[in-house]
């Protein structure tokens, strides 16, 4: 499990423990090393842990708990200014730092997240048909330059519309995201798994051949299949497989060639596998 994994299921409250521990150590090492020495960048790292794993709100209240453990070991150290207000004009303008870097973090945490959404399927996760045809024409180029093999499944869930017949569309979105989870569990890190149409999602498989490919399309269908009986979904997969040897001239050529494969397979009795190699 890697490390964005591990953070995403620490809880909110846990974050904020742990910030306000650090607030407290910083505070105590400011106050023990003196008024002389500055620990105004160490103040950021609890701020910045809070406000981006947790919200706004809570970043904003760990600011001014900030700004106040640092006017408190101010004090206690022996810091002395020339009149009280001194105190209170140098505590505001730490927190105006403070709160300054709390806004910074959540605009670009914000606009992560609209980047994010711009190149995600809302409903499945997975890569959404625009920023799937950016990666297919990298991985077209690459393999134009390397003279490398890469294969696309162009898949189509059978049945689907039954489901949200039958069972509603937050059924049917709850088989979308169970297919696209474990296409996603049964594949590499580095092949893509997109949802392109309604019930239609999109694989590709850098540097795979035609054997390769046949092997590693089987055993996901066939796990896709068990776990849709397991659930006691009725639908099946039509899929068609295509291996490019020889370059396509774009991304929308690529999936026009898997699409008609597809379509091959869901016309002549669907719940099965085409493969071809295009080879120029």
């Amino acid at each position: 499990m890697n490390v964005i994994a591990i953070t995403e299921k620490v809880s909110k409250s846990l974050w904020i423990t742990i910030g306000l521990v650090l607030l407290c150590v910083v505070g105590l090492l400011d106050y023990l090393t003196g008024y002389e020495l500055s620990f105004a960048l160490f103040y950021l790292f609890p701020i910045a842990l809070v406000t981006w794993f947790t919200s706004g709100k809570f970043g904003v209240i760990t600011a001014f708990v900030s700004a106040g453990i640092w006017l408190t070991a101010d004090i206690l150290a022996g810091q002395v200014y020339s009149h009280k207000v001194v105190y209170l004009w140098n505590t505001a303008i730490r927190l105006g730092f403070f709160l300054l870097t709390v806004l910074s973090l959540r605009l670009g945490k914000t606009l992560e997240r609209e980047r994010a959404l711009a190149r995600s399927d809302y409903v499945t996760g997975v890569v959404n048909a625009r920023f799937f045809r950016d990666l297919a024409q990298r991985e077209i180029d690459r393999s134009a330059r390397y003279l490398h093999p890469f294969t696309i499944a162009y898949i189509d869930v059978d049945n689907f519309k039954a489901i949200n017949d039958a069972f509603g569309h937050s059924t049917g979105d709850k088989v979308l995201s169970a297919v696209a989870d474990s296409m996603q569990q049964h594949l590499r890190k580095t092949d893509v798994v997109a949802r392109v149409g309604g019930d239609e999602f999109v694989i590709l498989l850098p540097e795979i051949g035609t054997e390769a490919a046949q092997a590693v399309i089987s055993k996901m269908r066939q796990r896709l299949s068990e776990e849709m009986q397991d659930k006691s979904w009725p639908v099946t997969f039509s899929i068609g497989v295509l291996t490019f040897t020889a370059v396509p001239v774009s991304a929308d050529e690529m999936l026009t060639m898997a699409d008609k494969m597809m379509y091959t397979v869901k016309n002549s009795g669907k719940n099965n596998i085409s493969y071809a190699t295009h080879a120029g």
